[in-house]
């Protein structure tokens, strides 16, 4: 138990001049114990920490802040006091009043004679209903010492209330009651064998009885376990919500309850804590033996000498300096005016990681506390006393970070202790004689380390919201928090008979076996594996522990290193190792084999199969390691999740297939093609730049390109340049016009020189003769299929000629607009993303299955026609490039679920989107972009053109994508999906079925149109193949519908003729439904003339005025006419 680390505070009513102020409640009550409510927030559900309209200036000082480690901006400040005063709570004197009355009661217990252990046991269950909490082992039968209670030394308010530094959990309200036990209950030797605890735990049960006893239908009384160490249960009192009556009966207390007790919903924990000089610090060390006999679990009766046993001693020593701590931090917060702030800092930070079990608010104090006065070279200090409240937050993740506390142990004031294989973080207090970080495990503490890592990066990065990110977004949930999880059950491992060391319980001894079996298993294939043990819930006094009738399962949280993870041979030690080759096959057992490498060397070895998809690398080793050192039947409960969202995607055999792989026959038809027409001769000039412009050329395509004659691959974009030339026309439709002469000579060529290659002309935008009309087919032999397209340099000046005569021509303003933005998008900005994208499809391997999983999402909710690949790629790309709070993805699961939460977080009205591919962004380019982004609300406020606003350093504008959309509607309808799947995610947690993810619902539709399947594509995207063999021939040969999508088709022309009317949803593959809204603006107005739509009179009785409304069933028969046998029925919802 660490010891409650507060200032002492007197059970006395206020004085005037507190009563207002404000204390702080602990996270679950006090800096001691770590939060069992996963789901809460640290702050109120309507209380935002900045105004949701910030201004740029705001965010400027902000950013500046952060990234500088100073808080002297005021927008900082304003930000940090805010966050402070929502998360403190507001203290009173109903909880003064509440206290002082259990101090009473605990106070009027009358004192029990010492009894041996069985009759004292017998006395609480049949006389009091009590069943002592003893931890385990229980003492025995035969134990000599004797169990006593006698009146407490004294009793105090301890922990975050009283020194408030603590932050408020939800609407409860926790307290801490430290109740010290007199001396002379304990003898010198009951530091040994547990006699302390067991003394301790019977002082504990005959509190309880006293309270209930005394006030038995008004208070609520639970035993816990104090950080979940079973050593040292608490007692855990509340007021009942339903006897408000009978409380204002009470006394003055109870009246002074009456309006607010049961509203505020107040928790007392209630703590035990020994004299300071009960036992001596030198027992005590971590380099001494508490635990002597055969019963207690360390050494055999033959042993000589004694196993350390540092976590009973810091336990016991933790009980004996409860008040030594409580005056250290009380002042080290006068000795530096932002230690108090920076406490609760770390506090909301611990919280929002789930931190708070084995290092919580009390560590983070002392830890800060401790390197104020040493831990530096030659003992000096580490931190500043004149640091504030930020330095100092900044300071210790810094240190954290950076220190290895196993490897190299710290001691302040205090010599070097001889430490004997020991795997813990050592941070000792040689004053107080306790290593504060006692409670860490080694998965506990490395978590801890990485947390610090990814923050102190988040910090430095200018482009994510470093506030936001750090304080406020929750990123405790294992789903997004880790690349895979694993669960498996304790219940059916076995277990060795041999007690476990060092007074740790069942469920610790495993998790430390699992541990160190996997990491060795695992190896460099994982940066991190987190066990994740379930909390034992605060049972009733007369019942046992959840944890003592069964343990639960076990919760694995992996990151994973890329380029190992995958590797299918290890190499071990050489066979020259002795000791290490016999320990790697006593590890390994007959999965181990000698094998010589190229390079000659001899080497003991592991090889793993691929050849089963559904059995990945990761997989296997998992379930040998189990198997091997777990047992056979651990290995029926193991469960991994994450490896389900890679089988969503077609034809993705593994997550860690890397694109270069799967994308690498269309590349090669790409080399191919740029090979050949630079070899061209005949042509009128030379070209100078082939660029690929399509997401089957970048990685992202959700159909993977496959040359099969039965499928027909989708066109992939290419651009193509020539060298510039002073025959080039000066007219924009002359330049059109010259482009098909271009491309009827490269096909031509390209027929003559390549044997079985088709070249098509193609034509597009005919009615547009500002934009390209014509594009260049060509088909190999072997299935690959490109869309060639020519792009002239000199089309952004005619274009800008065309747009600034456009008031003395015919040509509209809005024409000549709308070809200059589709000009830059199609022949500037698509090159330069592919590139781009592609690059970093190869940096980050995962980026290209997370891309075309979101494409998956978007089509499977009906929004591909509004939201580009172009915006689902950036969107996903930022979870690569700016992963905070989290790390980099290391899986498709991750990185998807991180982009659906980012996507149903961000407030896409109030801030843009900025996206930094190379890392190499400046300030002023940041500042220009969000110039931009408030230039266009200022001219737009209504979002009518331009609803999101997504930047990068490739595209500056921020709308290149999404001038075309999506809609206000579409980006509202985009962010309410995204909620509901986090919602979805929140609530289901690790039974999450991700198919779940991929469901549209067809409620919110006012028109549905079922399409035929026989003129859709499949959920493949392959075409349906005629059951003749001469047909298909015939098909196969006849090139020119390749590329047709009927369905696409059909949607463009019910755009064209009902778009302002009829608001279309569809799926871009496998879609045989395209949904729709509609216009509010078609509801029932005034008759007038020349309306866009079709309309029918309403009838309603006693109306004047003629009342009419779109006529929707005659839209709908015209839509079925349309489609003819496409349609197959429409469904009129609203």
């Amino acid at each position: 138990m660490a010891p409650p680390t507060i200032k002492k505070r007197k059970l006395s009513s206020p004085s005037r001049g507190h009563r207002n102020k404000n204390y702080a409640q602990d996270m679950a009550g006090s800096e001691d114990q770590g939060s069992s409510h996963e789901d809460s927030e640290v702050f109120p559900a309507n209380g935002a920490v900045q105004s949701r309209h910030t201004t740029l200036e705001a965010r400027r000082n902000a950013t500046v802040s952060w990234s500088s480690g100073t808080s002297d901006s005021n927008m900082f400040k304003l930000k940090a006091n805010e966050l402070l005063a929502k998360v403190r709570p507001d203290y009173t004197r109903q909880a003064e009043n509440l206290l002082r009355k259990l101090k009473d009661v605990i106070e009027r217990i009358p004192d029990r004679e010492a009894k041996l252990i069985s009759e004292a046991e017998r006395e609480q269950i049949h006389s009091h209903k009590i069943l002592i909490p003893f931890p385990q082992p229980r003492p025995t039968e035969d134990a000599k010492y004797t169990l006593a209670y006698s009146k407490p030394a004294n009793i105090n308010v301890v922990g975050s209330y009283a020194r408030k530094t603590a932050i408020r959990v939800g609407a409860r309200l926790g307290i801490d009651l430290a109740v010290t036990m007199p001396l002379h209950i304990f003898q010198d030797k009951d530091y040994l064998n547990y006699r302390y605890f067991h003394k301790r735990a019977y002082y504990l049960a005959c509190i309880a009885s006293g309270i209930i006893e005394a006030q038995q239908d008004v208070y609520a009384v639970h035993f816990a376990y104090q950080n979940d160490n079973h050593l040292q249960p608490i007692i855990i009192v509340s007021p009942l919500q339903g006897v408000l009556e009978q409380i204002r009966t009470l006394r003055q207390l109870f009246s002074l309850l009456a309006d607010g007790a049961s509203k505020s919903k107040y928790q007392i924990r209630i703590l035990l804590a020994a004299e300071r000089d009960l036992f001596p610090i030198s027992k005590t060390l971590p380099d001494k033996s508490c635990l002597r006999s055969p019963g207690g679990g360390v050494s055999s009766p033959s042993s000589s000498s004694h196993m350390p046993t540092p976590f009973y001693n810091a336990s016991l020593r933790s009980e004996c300096s409860s008040l030594a701590y409580l005056k250290y931090l009380h002042f080290s917060s006068l000795q530096s005016d932002g230690f108090s702030d920076a406490c609760q800092l770390g506090s909301v930070w611990l919280r929002q990681r789930g931190l708070g079990r084995e290092f919580g608010p009390f560590e983070w104090a002392s830890t800060m506390a401790l390197l104020m006065q040493g831990g530096g070279t030659k003992g000096k200090p580490i931190l500043s006393r004149g640091y504030d409240s930020y330095q100092l937050f900044k300071a210790t993740l810094q240190y954290l970070s950076l220190k290895d506390l196993v490897a190299s142990p710290v001691f302040v004031h205090s010599d070097n202790i001889t430490l004997v294989d020991h795997d813990r973080p050592m941070l000792f207090d040689g004053k107080r004689g306790m290593n504060i970080l006692f409670k860490m495990t080694p998965w506990s503490y490395a978590t801890l380390k990485h947390e610090a890592v990814v923050t102190l990066k988040l910090l430095n990065d200018p482009l994510s919201d470093q506030f936001d990110a750090c304080f406020i977004t929750k990123v405790d949930d294992m789903l997004q928090r880790f690349d895979c999880v694993i669960r498996l059950r304790t219940s059916k491992v076995s277990r060795p008979a041999s007690q476990m060391a060092d007074a740790f319980d069942d469920q610790t001894c495993f998790c430390q076996r699992v541990h160190k079996a996997l990491s060795t298993g695992l190896g460099d294939r994982i940066r991190l594996l987190h066990l994740g043990q379930p909390p034992v819930l605060p049972w009733d006094a007369i019942a046992t522990p959840e944890s003592a009738n069964g343990l639960d399962q076990v919760q694995l949280g992996l990151l994973f290193d890329p380029e190992n993870v995958s590797r299918t041979v290890d190499r071990g030690p050489s066979t020259e190792d002795k000791v290490a080759a016999a320990e790697f096959r006593r590890f390994w057992g007959d999965k181990a084999e000698l094998r010589r490498f190229k390079d000659g060397s001899i080497l003991e070895s592991l090889t793993w199969s691929v050849s089963d998809p559904t059995d990945n690398v990761l997989k296997q080793i998992v379930v040998h390691v189990v198997r091997r050192h777990l047992g056979k039947d651990a290995v029926d409960s193991i469960d991994i999740i994450g490896e389900s969202y890679d089988r969503l995607l077609p034809r993705q055999i593994s997550a860690i297939d890397h694109p270069s792989t799967l994308f690498q026959p269309v590349m090669i038809a790409l080399d191919s093609l740029e090979k050949e027409m630079r070899a061209l001769e005949g042509l009128p000039l030379e070209i100078r730049q082939i660029s690929a412009v399509d997401a089957q050329l970048r990685y992202s395509s959700l159909r993977i390109p496959a040359f099969h004659p039965f499928q027909d691959m989708e066109p992939a974009g290419v651009c193509v340049q020539f060298e510039g030339s002073a025959r080039w026309p000066d007219d924009i439709t002359a330049v059109q016009r010259t482009k098909i002469a271009f491309l009827l000579k490269m096909g031509e060529l390209l027929e003559e020189s390549t044997n079985g290659l088709t070249a098509r002309l193609g034509l597009e935008n005919c009615n547009q003769r500002l934009l390209n009309i014509a594009f260049l087919d060509i088909h190999y032999p072997s299935g690959a299929f490109f869309r060639l397209r020519i792009h002239h340099e000199r089309e952004f000046n005619l274009l800008e000629r065309v747009l600034k005569d456009a008031s003395r021509t015919s040509t509209s303003g809005e024409d000549a607009a709308s070809a200059l933005s589709t000009y830059k998008r199609e022949f500037v900005q698509s090159p330069v993303h592919t590139q781009a994208v592609r690059t970093l499809s190869i940096r980050f391997p995962l980026l290209s299955p997370c891309m075309r999983l979101m494409k998956k999402w978007r089509d499977s909710h009906l929004l591909s026609g509004h939201l580009s690949d172009e915006l689902i790629e950036i969107l996903t790309v930022r979870i690569f490039v700016h992963p905070y709070p989290w790390s980099v993805p290391g899986s498709v699961m991750a990185g998807f679920l991180r982009t659906l939460t980012f996507i149903s977080k961000w407030d896409w009205q109030n801030a843009p989107l900025i996206v930094d591919f190379n890392g190499e962004m400046s300030g002023p380019e940041i500042e220009s972009i969000n110039l931009r982004f408030e230039a266009w609300r200022k001219i737009d406020p209504a979002m009518n053109r331009v609803a999101i606003f997504a930047a990068s350093n490739l595209d500056p504008s921020g709308t290149t994508w999404t001038e075309v959309g999506p809609s206000k509607v579409v980006a509202a309808r985009l962010t309410s999906l995204a909620k509901a799947a986090c919602g979805v995610m929140k609530e289901q947690r690790l039974i999450l079925e991700p198919d779940r993810l991929f469901v549209a619902s067809m409620a919110d539709y006012d028109l549905v149109i079922h399409l035929n399947p026989r003129s859709t594509r499949t959920k493949r995207g392959e075409k349906r193949q005629s059951g003749f063999k001469n047909l298909r021939v015939r098909s196969d040969e006849d090139k020119s519908l390749c590329g047709f999508d009927p369905e696409q088709s059909f949607l463009v022309e019910l755009r064209a003729m009902y778009g302002s009317n009829v608001l279309f949803f569809s799926s871009e593959y496998g879609g045989s439904v395209i949904a729709g809204l509609w216009n509010p603006q078609t509801g029932p107005r005034s008759w007038k003339v020349n309306l866009a739509y079709s309309t029918i009179p309403m009838v309603r009785s006693g109306d004047e005025d003629a009342q009419i409304n779109i006529n929707k069933r005659a839209i709908l028969h015209d839509i079925a006419r349309l489609g003819g046998d496409m349609v197959s029925r429409i469904e009129l919802k609203r």
